[in-house]
C-alpha cells in the first residue's frame, strides 16, 4: 500500500496564502470566502452618496475616489432620480440599490441608522456579498436600537450577508486601492493588518503611521460587531498572503470559542499583537471562592492570549510601536541582541531595559571581540553594550554593524544614536539605511534628542527600519516580537510521553453534581466535595461526618490525635471567617469542647446558616508547602483553571496563574512554572523537591472534571498540602449551577473528542485501535515516519525528507480538533504502542472545503488499514457539514489513486501532468462506513 496524497504545498506545508480554518460551533451560513469580495471588490455601492456636503456619504464617496479605486462605484441617493442629484462626484446616481440593475460586491452604508435595516435588506435582494455600516445613531440598548440589530442579524444569518459594523470607520485594502472608510488617507501599502474595535483608536493608529511611513495591507474598524468579528478577520487575514501580521485594540470578544481557534491556528505562522482595553475591571468582580476572586476576567484573557499565541500589549504607545516594528518586516527568532552606542548611557538604559524582561544583551565570543578590537579605538569597553565612544563616525558605525552581521550569536541588532558635537547624525543615519539590508538580521534603532534628531529619524523611517526616540521603547517593541517567537516556541513543544490515560468516574460525579443542584445554593458540603474530586481520582485527606459531641470524640478516637475539625454547612463558604475550623485538637475533652464551641460561634456568625455538623481530619503537622487549586466558570471563555500560593494568604500574595482547559502535562507543568511557588515546589535551598508529575495530575484531572460538568461554577482546592513531597487536598469548596450548555460546548478550546475512538480487526495484525491523534504520540509519529522507504515519503510529502522536525511533529499532533480531522491507527504489542497509519482531513480557509492526507508505515501497505481511516475521517467530515474533501496525488502512486476510486472521489488530471486531483462531494449521498470498526 501507498503512503497517500501529499504535496509541497500540503496541508503541513502550507503558507499564510492555504492556511486553514473553521469550528464545529461556527455558523455554517456565514462563509469566509465572502470576506474576499469586500476587501477585493469590483463593483461598490455608497449608500448615502452626497456631494458639496459634509456627510459621512459624501466622505466615503470622496475617499474612494481619491484613493484610486479602479472598480465600478455606484453612489446611492434617495434624491438620485432627480435632476440636480443625477450625477455625484461625476457617477450617475440611483435612488435605490435595487436600481442599479447589477450585482455589487461591497455595500458602504453612510444613511441614516433608522433607514439600515431596509437597506441591508436590499443588500441582500441584489445578492451582496456584504455591507460595512458606517451609521452611527441608534440610543445603545433602547427599543429601537435592539429591534434594529436584531433584524439586521436576522438577514445576515439567512442571507448570508457579510455585516461589518454598524457604528464602524470602514475598511481599507492597500492592494486594491481601496478606502470605503471615514479617514482621509490611503496609507502606504505594507503587510501589516490592523483591526480595531475602536474607530477612533483606528484613526489614531492610521493618521501616526502617516507620519512614521508605516504600511499596512489591511485597515478595519469593526464597530458593533453584529456579524464580522475578530475571529472572522483572524482567519480571514491568516489565509491573505498579503498579510504578514495582525495588530488588533479589543474592547470586548464575541463567539469566543471561534476566536481562540482562529487566533491558535494563525498565530502559529503570522503574528497577532493585541490590545485589550479594560483591564482594570478585574478588581471589580465579585467572587464566592478564592479561585473567583484571583481569576479576575482580565486575567482569564491573558491566559487566552497566552493559549492563542498571541502577544498582549497593555498601552497605547506600545501597541504604535509594535506596529511600527512588525510593519518593517522584523521577525526575532531569538534574544541575541547587540546594542551598539555611541555613548555609555543610552547602552546602560537599554541593558536596564532589557533587565526588566529577564535577559541581557548577549555575550560576544571573542572573535567577534577581536574583529571589533580591529575598528573600534583602544579604549573601547570591549562588551555588549558596544560603545563606540562620542566621536563615533558614520564609518565606525558602518564596520561595527558589518562586523555584528557576521557573529553567529547576534541573532539582532539595537544601533542608537545620542546627539554629540563630534557626531553627523544624518550621515550615520544614511549609512545605516545603506547597510542595513545587505545582511538577514533585523535591525531597529533608537535616535536619541528632539529636533535635531527628527532628519535622521526620517532617514530611517524612508528606510524601512524601525526607529524609536528612546532606547526602554526601542527595547520594549524587540521584546514583543521576541515573545512572540518564544510564546510560539512553548506551543510547539512536545510532551512527553505519559504511560497511560487518566482513569475517573463521571458517573459518580454525576451523582454528586446532581444532588447539589438540588439544593438553594447549590454548594457541596465538604465531605460532599472530597467524594466529588476522589471520584476523578484527586488525593483528598480522609474526612469523617460528626453530627454530635459524643460522636465527634469517637470518630478523633479512630483517626488518631492531633485532629482538624471544621463546620458543616452548605451556607458557610469560608469557614475560617466564621471561627469553624479548630487544629490541633489533641484529645477527648478538647475535641467535645471544640465541638460546642465551634457550633456557639457559627451560630452566632452566621445565626441563619444551616449546620449539618463537623468535619474530622487527621492533622498535617508541618507541610512543606500550601498550595490553591480551583476552576471557575468565566461567562465568555467557560472554564479557568488556576494553581498557585495556597493558605490564607493566597489573595494576598496573589502569587498564581490560570489556564484555559483541556490540560495535557506539558501545559499543566507551564501553568505550575507561571508561579513563584513552582521554584520551591523544584527542591529549593535545600529543600526536597516536591512530586510536580502528581500534580500536574491533579490539575490535569481537574481540568478533566471541569470538561465533564459544564454545572460547575467554581471548585477551589485550598489548602492542597504538600507533605513529604506528596499532595493531598485537604479543604475544597465546589459550587455547581445549572446551564443548558452541553459538555464540551461550554469549552473556548476543543477537548479530545473520545467519541471517535473504535477498535478495527485485522487478519493480519489483530486488534488496531483507531483513535484521534494526541499531542503526546509525537514520539510515536517519528517512529512510524522511521519505517518509511524514500519512496513512500516522497509519496505523501514531495519531497525527499530524511527526517521529521520538531516543528512539523508538533503540527501533526498539537491539532485544533475543530478545525482537522487526524486519525491514528494503533497497534498494542505486550503495552507498547506503535502507529501503523493516519489519516487527516483539514478544513481550507473558506471553512467548507477540506483536504486529506494518509500516512501508512511500509511494513503495513497492503492491509486497508489507510482506506479504512480515511472514510472514517470522512463520514466525521460528512456528519461536521464540510462540503467537500480533495488531496493531490503523485501519477505514479498507483495505490492511493486505487484508493481513491474505491472511496468513490473523482479524479482529474493525467499520468503526464505528473498529478491526479482527488476530490469528494460530501454533500452527495454517503459512504457506507466500513463494518470492520466497532466502538471503543
Amino acid at each position: 500500500m501507498q503512503t497517500g496524497p501529499g504535496q509541497a504545498t500540503g496541508p503541513e506545508k502550507k503558507d499564510a496564502a492555504r492556511h486553514t480554518g473553521i469550528v464545529t460551533q461556527l455558523e455554517k451560513d456565514m462563509p469566509i470566502e465572502r470576506l474576499e469580495k469586500l476587501f477585493n471588490p469590483r463593483r461598490i455601492a455608497v449608500v448615502g452618496a452626497s456631494e458639496g456636503t459634509a456627510t459621512m456619504g459624501e466622505a466615503v464617496m470622496r475617499h474612494l475616489v481619491q484613493g484610486g479605486f479602479a472598480g465600478e462605484i455606484y453612489p446611492v441617493n434617495e434624491d438620485g432620480a432627480n435632476k440636480n442629484a443625477a450625477r455625484i462626484m461625476g457617477l450617475p446616481a440611483f435612488p435605490a440599490l435595487t436600481a442599479i440593475g447589477t450585482t455589487v460586491d461591497l455595500v458602504a452604508i453612510a444613511a441614516p441608522m433608522a433607514a439600515v435595516p431596509a437597506i441591508v435588506s436590499q443588500c441582500s435582494e441584489i445578492q451582496a456579498a456584504g455591507a460595512v455600516i458606517l451609521s452611527t445613531g441608534w440610543t445603545k440598548g433602547s427599543k429601537a436600537h435592539r429591534q434594529a440589530e436584531r433584524r439586521v442579524q436576522a438577514i445576515s444569518r439567512e442571507t448570508g450577508l457579510r455585516i461589518i459594523g454598524p457604528c464602524a470607520l470602514g475598511m481599507i485594502c492597500t492592494a486594491a486601492r481601496l478606502n470605503a472608510s471615514l479617514t482621509p488617507h490611503l496609507p502606504a501599502a505594507g503587510r501589516l493588518a490592523f483591526v480595531s474595535q475602536s474607530g477612533a483608536i483606528g484613526a489614531a493608529i492610521l493618521d501616526f503611521a502617516l507620519r512614521e511611513r508605516i504600511g499596512f495591507s489591511h485597515f478595519v474598524s469593526l464597530g458593533a460587531m453584529l456579524d464580522v468579528d475578530f475571529g472572522d478577520m483572524i482567519d480571514y487575514l491568516g489565509s491573505d498572503p498579503h498579510v504578514g501580521s495582525i495588530v488588533m485594540y479589543v474592547e470586548n470578544l464575541v463567539r469566543h470559542h471561534n476566536f481562540m481557534s482562529a487566533a491558535r491556528s494563525v498565530s502559529r505562522i503570522k503574528p497577532i499583537i493585541a490590545l485589550k482595553a479594560g483591564r482594570s475591571r478585574a478588581g471589580a468582580i465579585a467572587a464566592a471562592s478564592h479561585t473567583g476572586s484571583l481569576a479576575g476576567e482580565d486575567a482569564v484573557y491573558e491566559a487566552a492570549f497566552q493559549r492563542a499565541g498571541i502577544v498582549r500589549v497593555k498601552t497605547f504607545e506600545e501597541l504604535f510601536d509594535t506596529a511600527e516594528i512588525l510593519s518593517r518586516k522584523c521577525r526575532f527568532r531569538g534574544s541575541g541582541l547587540a546594542v551598539v552606542t555611541n555613548a555609555g548611557g543610552p547602552g546602560v538604559m537599554a541593558a536596564d531595559a532589557l533587565s526588566d524582561y529577564g535577559l541581557e544583551p548577549v555575550l560576544l565570543s571573542p572573535d567577534t571581540i577581536r574583529a571589533l578590537d580591529e575598528v573600534l579605538p583602544d579604549d573601547w569597553n570591549r562588551g555588549n553594550p558596544i560603545d563606540m565612544l562620542g566621536d563615533a563616525t558614520p564609518e565606525r558605525y558602518r564596520c561595527v554593524i558589518t562586523t555584528l552581521s557576521q557573529a553567529r550569536e547576534v541573532q539582532a541588532l539595537l544601533i542608537m544614536l545620542a546627539p554629540q558635537t563630534l557626531v553627523d547624525g544624518e550621515a550615520v543615519a544614511r549609512t545605516i539605511a545603506d547597510q542595513c539590508h545587505e545582511h538577514g538580521k533585523p535591525v531597529i534603532a533608537s535616535w536619541l534628542g528632539g529636533r535635531d534628531a527628527d532628519q535622521g529619524r526620517e532617514i530611517l523611517n524612508q528606510a524601512g527600519i524601525a526607529t524609536f526616540d528612546t532606547p526602554e521603547r526601542a527595547v520594549r517593541a524587540f521584546m514583543n516580537l521576541y515573545r512572540h517567537s518564544r510564546g510560539i516556541e512553548m506551543l510547539q513543544q512536545l510532551p512527553s510521553r505519559s504511560s497511560a490515560r487518566i482513569q475517573v468516574d463521571p458517573q459518580i460525579a454525576g451523582h454528586w453534581i446532581e444532588a447539589a443542584l438540588h439544593t438553594p445554593s447549590g454548594r457541596m458540603t465538604l465531605d460532599e466535595a472530597n467524594a466529588l474530586l476522589a471520584a476523578y481520582g484527586i488525593p483528598v485527606i480522609p474526612t469523617r461526618i460528626a453530627r454530635s459531641a459524643d460522636a465527634a470524640a469517637a470518630l478523633a478516637q479512630e483517626i488518631g490525635y492531633p485532629v482538624v475539625m471544621k463546620i458543616l454547612s452548605r451556607d458557610i463558604l469560608h469557614k475560617s471567617d466564621v471561627g469553624g475550623v479548630q487544629r490541633d485538637l489533641g484529645s477527648e475533652a478538647a475535641v467535645r469542647d471544640g465541638f460546642t464551641s465551634m457550633l456557639d460561634r457559627a451560630a452566632m456568625a452566621a445565626p441563619h446558616a444551616r449546620i449539618d455538623g463537623v468535619a474530622l481530619q487527621p492533622m498535617i503537622t508541618a507541610p512543606e508547602c500550601e498550595l490553591i487549586m480551583g476552576a471557575k466558570m468565566d461567562p465568555d471563555f467557560g472554564p479557568v483553571i488556576l494553581f498557585g500560593m495556597g493558605g490564607i494568604l493566597a489573595e494576598l500574595l496573589n502569587d498564581r496563574a490560570i489556564a484555559l482547559p483541556p490540560l495535557n502535562r506539558l501545559l499543566a507543568g507551564q501553568l505550575m512554572e507561571g508561579t513563584r511557588v513552582d521554584r520551591f515546589l523544584k527542591g529549593y535551598r535545600g529543600q526536597l523537591p516536591a512530586d510536580r508529575d502528581q500534580i500536574a495530575e491533579i490539575l490535569i484531572r481537574i481540568s478533566q472534571l471541569v470538561t465533564d460538568f459544564p454545572q460547575i461554577a467554581e471548585l477551589d482546592i485550598n489548602p492542597l498540602m504538600v507533605k513529604n513531597g506528596r499532595p493531598l487536598a485537604v479543604d475544597a469548596r465546589i459550587i455547581v449551577k445549572p446551564t443548558s450548555q452541553k459538555a464540551p460546548l461550554h469549552l473556548s478550546v476543543s477537548p479530545y473528542p473520545a467519541q471517535y475512538e473504535s477498535r478495527l480487526e485485522l487478519p493480519e495484525l489483530g486488534e488496531l485501535r483507531i483513535r484521534p491523534i494526541r499531542p503526546e504520540d509525537a514520539e510515536l509519529l517519528l517512529e512510524l515516519f522511521k519505517t518509511l522507504s524514500p519512496r513512500s515519503v516522497y509519496y505523501r510529502f514531495f519531497s525527499p525528507m530524511k527526517e521529521m522536525s520538531t516543528a512539523m511533529l508538533a503540527r501533526f499532533t498539537q491539532i485544533d480538533y475543530d478545525r482537522e480531522i487526524a486519525l491514528a491507527a494503533i497497534h498494542e504489542v505486550e503495552s507498547h504502542e506503535k502507529i501503523v497509519g493516519v489519516a487527516r482531513v483539514i478544513l481550507q480557509h473558506n471553512l467548507r472545503d477540506s483536504e486529506f492526507s494518509v500516512l501508512i508505515g511500509d511494513p503495513w501497505h497492503g492491509m486497508g488499514i489507510g482506506a479504512h481511516l480515511l472514510a472514517t475521517c470522512i463520514d466525521i467530515a460528512r456528519d461536521r457539514g464540510f462540503g467537500s474533501i480533495w488531496g493531490m496525488v503523485l501519477a505514479e502512486n498507483r495505490g492511493m489513486l486505487a484508493m481513491g476510486r474505491k472511496l468513490n472521489f473523482k479524479i482529474k488530471g493525467s499520468a503526464h501532468s505528473g498529478e491526479f486531483e482527488l476530490r469528494l462531494d460530501l454533500t452527495t449521498s454517503r459512504q457506507p462506513r466500513s463494518q470492520l470498526a466497532t466502538p471503543a
